[in-house]
């Protein structure tokens, strides 16, 4: 497996060389294609190094790089059916979850709006658009991820049938590109394993406009790693993420923190080629407390966390000095916790999180996850 995944990363890589927006800007396609469907289902993705800070279309304020997960994830189904008459808006109907969902379709002429440059076909189809969740939304996982790149995903499909002849390297990375500008943390949601996003000079073909299977060589222990996701709160939460990254505009602490974002992103490399978790979980943790310190320290300020969600954190650690085991915690942009712990300690640590952890969570509800292998047509 291991083989095969650097096979891979080496192929994705090498094409994606200096690539800029106007590579993904199609010519002339040279079939037609009247109705159709496709099937996708992507992962969401959990940040190792948190991305937080947005400039201009997308683009991020610092490097990023993640888990890509495996249960959590959203299908997508997309059915097209060719407009006799180009529309002048763009037509389509949105199910979430087997019903009409109006309050999605905001976000999604938003994100139709921002690749039409890149999928200049959008106004010539009629497109129904049903989409699930394998875990509640607004819960703190990243459901933008997984939805935006399964509908990337399934828009490239269309595409595809338009240009025959594109290469498969060249498709999934227009996808993540694509992905990116629905949401940014989607391009981390194409591929899978160990996902790095955003330019940083010690990362050979490094980039801002999507995401890169990470290039260097990585320790077997993380490639079986654990993810279980403590549910703390289900709801919407009280400061979207949009509006959080718009906070860091004029942060007092916002180049320190960019700053140490691409530090620690290089601190990895040593800890991923070497295995060493001792290091891996100082930074990782390092990293969901920054995230954080940044909400408290913004203005206006806000907390995301909830006393359910340090409870936990301070579970954790206690367990882990008096276990002498390799747990460890990440945090999103919510109030929910990811208890990160390699293979080789499953049993004890699922245990740990049953006897000691669940109790935190609302409704008692977890999610069992792990590192996944990216999105995949159904």
């Amino acid at each position: 497996m291991a083989l095969r995944q650097r096979a891979l990363k080496t192929i994705f890589v090498e094409i994606a060389a200096f690539m800029t927006e106007t590579d993904f800007v199609p010519s002339a396609y040279l079939e037609e294609k009247e109705a159709g469907s496709t099937v996708w289902k992507a992962p969401s993705n959990i940040a190792l190094v948190k991305y937080w800070g947005k400039k201009e279309n997308q683009i991020p304020a610092n490097p990023s790089v993640s888990f890509t997960l495996q249960a959590s994830c959203t299908e997508t189904r997309l059915e097209y059916t060719r407009l006799e008459k180009e529309s002048p808006d763009f037509s389509f109907d949105l199910l979430f979850e087997g019903a009409p969902k109006e309050s999605f379709k905001p976000k999604i002429s938003t994100f139709l709006s921002r690749v039409e440059n890149y999928l200049p076909f959008l106004r010539k189809y009629h497109f129904t658009i049903e989409t699930s969740n394998s875990f509640p939304h607004s819960s703190g996982i990243a459901s933008s991820a997984s939805g935006m790149a399964a509908l990337a995903l399934c828009l490239m499909d269309l595409e595809k049938e338009l240009d025959p002849k594109m290469e498969m390297d060249f498709f999934y990375r227009k996808a993540s590109f694509l992905a990116r500008l629905g949401s940014g943390s989607a391009c981390r949601s194409i591929k899978g394993g160990i996902v790095q996003w955003g330019r940083h000079k010690d990362i050979e073909n490094s980039s801002d406009l999507y995401g890169i299977p990470y290039p260097y060589p990585v320790h077997p222990v993380f490639e079986q790693y654990h993810d279980t996701i403590l549910l703390v709160h289900e709801g919407e939460k009280q400061v979207s993420s949009t509006l959080g990254h718009d906070l860091m505009h004029n942060h007092p602490f916002a180049k320190q923190r960019f700053e140490q974002a691409g530090k620690n992103l290089k601190a990895l490399q040593p800890v991923f080629t070497d295995g060493n978790l001792v290091e891996f979980i100082s930074l990782v943790e390092s990293e969901a407390l920054s995230l954080h310190a940044m909400m408290m320290s913004s203005m206006p300020y806000f907390m995301l966390m909830k006393p359910n969600t340090l409870e936990i954190i301070n579970k954790i650690w206690e367990y882990r000095n008096a276990s002498k085991t390799h747990v460890c915690f990440t945090l999103d942009a919510g109030a929910n916790v990811h208890v990160l712990y390699p293979e080789n300690e499953k049993d004890q640590v699922l245990q740990f999180i049953k006897d000691e952890l669940v109790a935190y969570c609302q409704n008692g509800q977890y999610i069992c996850d792990r590192i996944g292998f990216g999105a995949k047509k159904l």
